[in-house]
């Protein structure tokens, strides 16, 4: 293993002993994850937290920014056969590297839980997608997906269809249902820093990231962003851009870094949100995250919705569209207004979960 990082997350623990603790080991694949997983940590009961990290665009680097201590264990990969590679490969790395640990937490990680399986170790799965794994023609994805099932638990969104889980054998007792979306979890602690725009070339602009091109599901030659790109500039916005490293970074190209930034580093993707005029994604964390602290948001997945974001869609909260014209004539409308989270109702989201998970821990004490 390597690129080991040594900083400052820590659990919360009771009165007990330390030598009483359990430990977690967190997995962490994607980006969306440190946030999440950084927020719930600090409230896991009596638990030492032990962190392992794929390297995929920016998820370490967002480790790194919420002050995780973790190592890093395989990486993810552009090219489709070794991406498919990849998988078998990391899961057999961490049944014989990860961390000794009590219980396994991760979300949308079969390699996890494949690996604590091998480990005798009980596993939490955090999931709110229930579509991926049955799109047609995708079969590697829907076997890889399909292995989420043998998770121990599984947590998801009450507007999750967990008949998902079900059919592929996943015991009914042991999933559990939350009001909210798992981006409220870590939304409950967001704090606006009044610094952030000074790391950024314009002080009002709109969020743009693009569809995944590299995904089976989408039609890469078909992607909105040169339309949104082109149409955001000419309707006066500045654009923060945020490609996803597989061959979408050229679309930026063109524009000036005072009309199309691309950050260099990672940013903080709440931050960026709420300091926004609004957000444009091509997939639904950053819209879910953006709907959840009162953003305009809009989605342009070019697929079927999960559960989770057809019901924000149904609430009004994101706009889902693939007509360039509809999107722009729906952020020029809502325009920048003073809105504030609604923290109140995200930390009762939190609560709810944080009280499953540690249910779950002293469940196998």
């Amino acid at each position: 293993m390597s690129g080991v990082m040594r900083v400052s997350i820590t659990a919360k623990f009771d009165d007990k002993s330390m030598n009483d603790q359990n430990t977690a080991w967190i997995d962490l694949v994607s980006p969306s994850h440190p946030f999440f997983f950084a927020s719930l940590a600090k409230h896991i009961d009596k638990s030492d937290v032990k962190t392992t990290v794929r390297k995929k665009t920016e998820t370490v680097d967002l480790a790194e920014e919420v002050d995780f201590d973790f190592e890093v264990v395989g990486r993810d990969f552009s090219q489709k056969w070794l991406k498919i590679a990849g998988i078998p490969a990391r899961t057999a790395q961490l049944a014989f590297q990860a961390p000794d640990a009590d219980i396994a937490l991760c979300s949308r990680n079969a390699m996890c839980i494949l690996a604590a399986k091998a480990r005798n170790v009980p596993s939490i799965n955090f999931t709110d997608n229930d579509i991926t794994a049955h799109q047609d023609g995708v079969k590697y994805e829907e076997r890889y997906n399909q292995l989420e099932s043998l998770a121990t638990y599984n947590i998801v969104p009450s507007a999750f269809e967990t008949g998902e889980l079900t059919k592929w054998h996943a015991d009914r007792d042991d999933i559990f249902t939350y009001e909210g979306y798992k981006e409220d979890v870590y939304v409950a602690d967001f704090e606006p820093d009044p610094r952030f725009l000074d790391r950024l070339p314009f002080e009002t602009y709109i969020v743009l990231r693009p569809e995944a091109l590299d995904a089976t599901y989408v039609d890469s030659e078909n992607s909105l962003v040169p339309d949104l790109l082109e149409k955001s500039i000419e309707n006066g916005h500045n654009v923060v851009y945020l490609p996803r490293g597989r061959g979408d970074e050229h679309y930026a190209v063109e524009y000036s870094q005072n009309q199309v930034f691309v950050p260099q580093n990672a940013l903080d993707g709440l931050q960026l949100a709420w300091h926004s005029n609004g957000v444009l994604t091509g997939s639904g964390t950053m819209a879910r995250e953006a709907a959840s602290m009162s953003i305009p948001a809009v989605s342009f997945f070019p697929n079927k919705l999960l559960s989770v974001d057809r019901s924000m869609v149904e609430q009004g909260r994101v706009l889902h569209s693939r007509d360039t014209i509809e999107i722009m004539n729906y952020i020029d409308s809502v325009g920048q207004e003073a809105t504030q989270a609604d923290l109140n109702r995200s930390k009762q989201v939190k609560d709810e979960v944080v009280d499953i998970v540690n249910k779950i821990i002293n469940k196998h004490e």
